[in-house]
Order: structure tokens, then sequence, then C-alpha cells
């Protein structure tokens, strides 16, 4: 299905795809697409040298059934609902953190994920969903962050007026976010330090949201939607996310449809990914709707929409560019490298170090206080942490919904941090780090090659080879730790290891 419409829509546009990537490659993208960490130099030796014929289809179901698999989209999600300490109580942020993650593990349906968040109530310790409504604290700030989160739509335009660019009218702006109008919330107060702050989140059976143009409400109604009765005491939120999480919803299946297709694809079928306006359409709006119906039809799992990704040729061609595609940045006749996101970079980096990271949370006053237990980046519950690293390179602060908060543009205090920042050369100088154990081996050339396996998941061309062995081998004792750390900082620093390709 994907390639077959990939394909029609190439041909249509007389570009041609790219050839298939070569193991190694593959290897290395599929892992940091699918977990958000490099395969180890076993790993990657194991894969390199395997013959069977579908051992990449193995490798997919392998990586769906990794645990960093529940760390990495965990803390994809957590962007999506803006977990961050600024905002959240340390035990609300815990819960809200644990749904999220136990929902992953669980390979929870999307659909229900999602209705489990827009219907929540409860005490925000216990119930971590309820959280939702903890962050967003008025009906105008819900209902803009329901449509942007879980169907792709700024509707912030339209609360003053029509929108300019899309159809939405200020009396639909008012009607969706009546919906929300009666969820209240109590009992907050605690003190920050130990945490003890809480919200008691419910519905009210009274209570409307007035239209400030008109001095009077709109009756509630789901976007395009039919309104439901004033003197309904039910909690508004049912029919609407009965309305919202359904397959007949022309965005709800798609939004999650197209967030998934450019975590794998670097680029949305619709860009912005949280822009689906109409007017704004799909560079393939036939593919979109093929796997939006697919979506549907695994009743929402979206390991499997991962799996049938995953296992295309679309996916799995080559990132380097045809005369005739160099152009191409939206039809997907080759894989477009990315910069590894801040948090995956970082791990990354320790990974190959082979010295974990250390992290601290923020009080109040933005000073480092306690240490976080998570060693790597994608297991941190909480951006509200002390790192110049993920600031540097682009952590979003996770303080409005949209893709735009996190940012993959390169700079020059970037730059300036890799070549003489800490974080890589702070790393290779610590005890027990894979610079001082390669130090001690007489061997060069395999040197070199774990090296290239474990940054690159691949061996070194023998171009590449043989002046670093040369260079290791000309190195006096005494500076051969040395020029093993600048060897893996060369490798490190280089734009093949900071991109996916």
């Amino acid at each position: 299905m994907i390639d077959e419409l990939t394909l029609e829509k190439l041909a249509n546009l007389r570009i041609p795809p790219s050839p298939r990537a070569d193991d190694a490659t593959f290897l290395r993208r599929a892992y940091l697409d699918t977990i958000g960490t490099l395969p180890t130099v076993e790993e990657a030796r194991a894969f390199l040298a395997d013959t069977s014929a579908d051992k990449r289809d193995q490798l997919i179901d392998q990586l769906l059934n990794r645990p960093e698999f529940v760390d990495y989209w965990t803390y994809k999600w957590s962007d999506l609902l803006l977990l961050s300490g600024e905002r959240l109580r340390p035990k609300a942020l815990e819960a809200y953190y644990k749904f999220i993650r136990q929902s992953v593990a669980d390979n929870k349906p999307w659909d229900e994920f999602v209705r489990e968040i827009v219907t929540a109530t409860g005490n925000t310790h216990e119930s971590g969903a309820a959280n939702f409504y903890a962050l967003h604290q008025d009906p105008e700030m819900m209902a803009e962050t329901t449509a942007q989160a879980f169907l792709g739509l700024s509707i912030n335009c339209a609360k003053c007026h029509n929108h300019p660019l899309e159809k939405w009218t200020n009396d639909q702006y008012y009607a969706f976010a009546n919906l929300f109008s009666r969820v209240r919330a109590k009992g907050w107060g605690g003190d920050y330090r130990n945490g003890d702050g809480m919200r008691v989140v419910y519905s009210d059976t009274q209570g409307e949201l007035i239209q400030p143009s008109r001095g009077t409400p709109q009756p509630p109604a789901p976007l395009d939607g039919e309104p439901l009765s004033f003197d309904a005491t039910t909690d508004r939120r049912l029919p609407l996310a009965d309305w919202l999480t359904s397959p007949e919803n022309p965005y709800f299946t798609r939004a999650i449809v197209n967030r998934i297709w450019a975590n794998y694809l670097g680029v949305g079928l619709v860009e912005a990914v949280d822009d689906l306006r109409l007017t704004n359409p799909a560079s393939n709006e036939r593919l979109l709707d093929a796997l939006a119906e697919y979506l549907i039809q695994q009743d929402y799992d979206l390991r499997e929409l991962m799996r049938l990704i995953l296992q295309s040729e679309t996916y799995q061609r080559s990132g380097e560019p045809l005369a005739e595609n160099l152009a191409d940045e939206k039809y997907y006749s080759r894989y477009y490298a990315k910069r590894l996101k801040a948090e995956v970079l970082l791990d990354a980096i320790a990974q190959v170090a082979s010295v974990p990271s250390s992290f601290k949370y923020l009080k109040p006053d933005n000073k480092p206080g306690d240490p976080a237990p998570a060693r790597r980046a994608i297991q941190l519950a909480d951006v509200f942490v002390d790192s110049y690293f993920l600031s540097t390179f682009g952590r979003p602060d996770r303080l409005i919904t949209c893709e735009c908060e996190r940012s993959d543009e390169p700079s020059m205090t970037q730059v300036l941090h890799l070549y003489n920042g800490d974080t890589v050369n702070r790393k290779l100088a610590e005890p027990g780090s894979a610079a001082e154990r390669a130090a001690a081996e007489t061997d060069n050339a395999a040197v070199v090659r774990a090296v290239f396996l474990a940054a690159l998941a691949r061996e070194p061309t023998a171009e590449e080879a043989a002046p670093l062995v040369e260079e290791l081998a000309a190195a006096p004792a005494e500076s051969r730790r040395q020029a093993i750390e600048d060897l893996y900082w060369s490798v490190l620093t280089s734009r093949e290891f900071l991109y996916n390709h």
C-alpha cells in the first residue's frame, strides 16, 4: 500500500526513487526512529553477519517489543501532553508519566488512550490522566489543546474572530469550548518541595461559557458536530470523546497517522504535523487516507502502523539522492536525513562513550536541585531539569502544544559545544570510559572498527580505516589515550553520527 501509492505519486511527478539502503544504514535508522537508541557493537555485528532473507522483518519485530520502545514513545507523548515540573507538582507529574508509560507498555489503542485523557476525572495523584485538566484550567485552553494535540487543528484564531485561513468561526470556537465549561478542579495547596499539592478533577452539572461577542453561550457542540442540549446534566466530555475518537472523524485518525509518519520519514504527509487545516493538504492525500483506514482496521494499534511503515521500501530507501530527485523534499523519493533529537543525541554520545549521564531537577528558582533517577535523557519524566546540552540542542519547554517548540535547527552554539564543550570531552576522559578501555587494546584496527560500529553501526571502509590505524600506531605510549579520545571525538562530532540518514 505505502510503496504503491508513493511510487504512483513519484511516477506522476517523474521523480525516480533512490535504491534500497544497505543493511548498516537500515539498522541504525530503524533503531533510532523506533527506540531512540543506537544498536550496540554486538547487535550491529550480529545483524550485519546475518544472511537471513527476512532479517529486517525480524529486527522490526524485536524493536517494537524492546523496553527502550516504551522509553522512547513515552517521552514522545510526554512532549505532546506537556509534562513539566514547571507546571505540575512532583506527585502529579509522576502519576501522569506513569499513566502514559503504562499505556505505551500495554500497547493501549490510541483512541482508548485519548478517550481516557479527555474524560479523565479524579485525584491527580491517582488518576494520572486527570492532570490534562490540571495543566489546562479554563475551557478555552482545554478546547485549543484538545484540538491541537488530537486533531492537528489550530483553532486559536477563531477565539477572537472567524478564522482567516480556515473554516472555523467564532461561534464554532465557543460551541466547542463550551463542552469543557463544566470541568472543575478543587483542592490545590500543598508544599512544592514535598510534592503533596493535589487537584481533584470532576464534571459539574451546570455552568456555561459566555461568548464575549454575543454575551450569551453557544450550544455546546463538537467542531462540525451536532449541538448538545443546555439542559443535559451528563458529562459533556462523554459525547465529545465519542465524536473525537470516531473513525468517522475526518481529523482524528489522520492526525496521529501524520505524527507517526513524520517520526519515521522525517517529513509529515502534512507539514507542519499539527496543521491539518483544509487549506494545507497532504503531499499525498491518497496515502494519508489509506494509512488512516489501515489504522482504523487495526483498531488504532500504533505498533501495527509502525510495522507497516518500517517494512515498506519507501522507508528503507537510501538517503543518498539521485541527480533527478535531489530537489524532492516531500514526496519520499529517498530517506530525508534528520538531526538526532536533543535527548536521543545525548543518550547516543553517552552510549558510545560508555559513560551514563546524570541529571538534576530544577528548583522553582531555576537552580539545580535533587538528582533525577533517570540515567538516559529519554527516560526523564520531566523536562524541567538542569542540562545545558539538552537546552542547547532544542529540547522543548513543554509549555504549548506545538511541534514548533522543539528545534532541530543547527546553531553555532551547538557546534562550539560539540567541539569544545564538556559533554563529549568529559565523557571520553571519565575513568572506565570506552576510550580508556580502547587505550589498553593493542589491535589498532580492532579499535577503529569498534568505534565505527558503536557510533555508526557499520565497519569503516579501507580508505577510512588505514589513516586512523596509522595515527594510532604512531602515537607514543604516553599519548595513546589522548589519540584514542581524539578518534572517538572525531566520530562523535561527525555529520554521519549527528544525523539519522
